[in-house]
């Protein structure tokens, strides 16, 4: 796609006594002072919006556009995403912050002195509930359903094509 990758063997030439020849002492060796960046996505939430170049805009192999015309919209395309998300996130970040942080307090107060007990005081009541649902289920439904299902059996269809 207009991005040529050349492998170039380098190789250097020494005699073996310079090889053998150490310069551990003139080299200070400097521990690692480098950490990377914590890791912002660690349960892989915002998959999707890892969005390339390559997955935006490609060419078929039959239509190109000449090679500094790719690399350069590249590089524009790379460059705006990267400004502008960092503008976005400078001016949304806080106040979106804000807002989801009175959104989940909420949502977290109810769960936890609404819905909650009132889903307990429904689980300790239910036993109550089902004894007295039977009771009157056995009391009217049942004789009611078992008088109609009498008198309907006596029903008889016959159906003859003519």
């Amino acid at each position: 796609m207009g991005f040529e990758r050349e492998k170039s063997e380098t190789r250097v030439i020494m005699g073996e006594d310079e090889f053998n020849r150490s310069i551990d002492p003139i080299l200070v060796k400097k521990e690692n002072v480098y950490t990377p960046a914590p890791d912002r996505d660690p349960h892989d939430i915002n998959e999707h919006l890892k969005v390339g170049f390559e997955d935006v805009v490609g060419e078929p192999s039959a239509t190109h556009s000449f090679d500094r015309v790719w690399i350069g919209s590249h590089a524009v395309f790379e460059l705006v995403k990267f400004v502008f998300y960092r503008l976005l996130t400078t001016v949304l970040a806080i106040p979106m912050s804000f807002v989801a942080g009175i959104l989940f307090a909420v949502l977290s107060c109810i769960h936890i002195w609404v819905v909650m007990p009132a889903v307990q005081s429904f689980m300790m009541a239910l036993p109550s509930v089902q004894t007295i649902w039977r009771s009157l289920t056995d009391t009217f439904i049942a004789p009611l359903f078992l008088s109609m299902g009498r008198c309907l059996s006596a029903i008889s269809v016959k159906t003859t094509h003519t």
